[in-house]
Parts: C-alpha cells; sequence; structure tokens
C-alpha cells in the first residue's frame, strides 16, 4: 500500500464522513460505492466487499460518534429520542438478522426499497418548519408512535442488512414531527448505537483491514467535526432537499438490486 492509496482513502473519510454528519445519516450509502469503485477507477488499489463492509462500519462508528456530539453542541440531539429509537431498533435489527437465514432476500429487498421510495417522496412534501428554536429535548413527541417506528424499521432493515438511518428521518420529521435539524441529530446517536455492535462484531471476526480503515478514520474525524457545524449553517429547506435525493438514490439501488 503506497502513499496514493492511503491518500485516497484519507480523502473517502473526510468526504463521506462531512455528507453523513450534515445529513445525519449512516453514511454507507456514500462510502461504500467510493471504496469499491474510487480507488480503482484512480489505479491506487482494489478492495473487496468484505472488505469495505469492515471499512465502512468503522467509518460510520466514528462518523456518527464525532456527529452526535457535535450536534449536542448546537442542542439538536433528543436523549430521549435516541434511547427510544436507538436501543429499540438496535435489537430489533439484530433480531431481523438472525431471522434472515429463515426469509426470502429478494422479496424484503423489495420491501425495503418500497419503504425508501415512500420515505423519498415524503422528502418532497413542503412543510412548515415548527419547534425549530425549542431545545431538543424539550420537543415533545409521541413515545409508542416512535418505538414502532423503530420496531418497524429496525426489524425490517436487520433482514435486509441496511440500517435504515434514512428511512428515520423521514418518519421523525413527518410523522413524529420533530423539526429538522433535531431529527438530523438523532438520528446520528441512533446511527451510533447501532454500529457499536456491528463494529465489534467484525473486528471480533477479523473482517477489519487496519491500514486502510485508519487512513479513512482518520479522514472520518475532521469530516465528521466539519459537517455537524455546516449542517446548522445550511438552509433546513436545503438539508431536505439533499436528503431526498440521497434517499432516492438508495432507493433506485435497491430497486435496480431487485430487477437485477
Amino acid at each position: 500500500m503506497d502513499g496514493a492509496f492511503l491518500i485516497t482513502f484519507f480523502l473517502i473519510g473526510l468526504g463521506g464522513s462531512f455528507i453523513s454528519a450534515m445529513t445525519g445519516l449512516g453514511g454507507a450509502i456514500i462510502i461504500v460505492p467510493a471504496l469499491l469503485y474510487l480507488p480503482k477507477s484512480l489505479g491506487v488499489g482494489c478492495l473487496d466487499m468484505k472488505q469495505v463492509a469492515g471499512i465502512t462500519i468503522a467509518m460510520v462508528f466514528t462518523a456518527s460518534l464525532i456527529g452526535t456530539f457535535t450536534h449536542h453542541q448546537h442542542k439538536s440531539v433528543s436523549k430521549r429520542l435516541v434511547l427510544i429509537m436507538g436501543i429499540t431498533g438496535f435489537l430489533t435489527c439484530f433480531a431481523g438478522a438472525y431471522l434472515s437465514k429463515f426469509t426470502k432476500a429478494d422479496f424484503l429487498l423489495a420491501v425495503f426499497a418500497a419503504m425508501s421510495v415512500i420515505a423519498a417522496i415524503m422528502m418532497w412534501i413542503p412543510r412548515r418548519e415548527q419547534g425549530g428554536e425549542v431545545p431538543a429535548n424539550e420537543v415533545q413527541f409521541n413515545r409508542a408512535g416512535a418505538f414502532l417506528i423503530a420496531v418497524v424499521v429496525g426489524f425490517v432493515g436487520g433482514l435486509v442488512g441496511a440500517p435504515g438511518a434514512y428511512i428515520f428521518i423521514p418518519l421523525m420529521i413527518y410523522v413524529l414531527q420533530i423539526p429538522t435539524r433535531i431529527a438530523l441529530g438523532s438520528t446520528m446517536g441512533i446511527v451510533f448505537i447501532s454500529s457499536v455492535a456491528g463494529l465489534l462484531g467484525k473486528i471480533f471476526t477479523s473482517q477489519v483491514p487496519y491500514l486502510p480503515t485508519a487512513a479513512v478514520v482518520l479522514g472520518a474525524i475532521p469530516g465528521a467535526c466539519m459537517g455537524g457545524h455546516f449542517s446548522h449553517k445550511v438552509p433546513v429547506a436545503l438539508l431536505r432537499r439533499v436528503l431526498a435525493f440521497i434517499i432516492g438514490f438508495a432507493a433506485l439501488r435497491m430497486i435496480y438490486d431487485v430487477l437485477t
């Protein structure tokens, strides 16, 4: 592994974590194709999907940890929301992952793709932002609704191997009526909880290539800090449009996987 290889991975971590922290997403939807195709296209190296998965979970863990802290500094992380949806989603995702061997993957992927399409459409629905000045821990929401959303998204996400952060955000905004910035910051916390088990599992099974992972994580640290702060300088309407584009891309990618 030469310098160009490591610099490429550093820059991928920097850019991926910036977008991740800015939008509240875990970042896997961006970092996975970047790791698979950019080094190869630049002629600096090539990794297989197993190695990419190990690097990605390490980047998501780092970016979500720093992103949560950064959004918390801006008072946009609801601890109650993170605990209710994060722990519930963690448990149901684990259950879904365990039961996935007894289910038909194509059908479940189609269901998740349909959920992603609905989520993308929701992000284009005009919504008057309310409660933007309310401190995150004073935001009121339906706890039963938050619990049910985490159960469904976490379980189905575990079945198909996709955590579903990009589905959590639209449901928080349009169903639970959470202000956009608080939904983004809180989702970072939920993603962090989910990533802990994934990272430990990859490390204990020796699926993390340490040198390229170190390069990506080193890039993720400043990237997540900048993305979290930048998120609070971007108009809410623009953030929702960026999210709609990313979620729409995820939906189209899953539809393509279903049809091919």
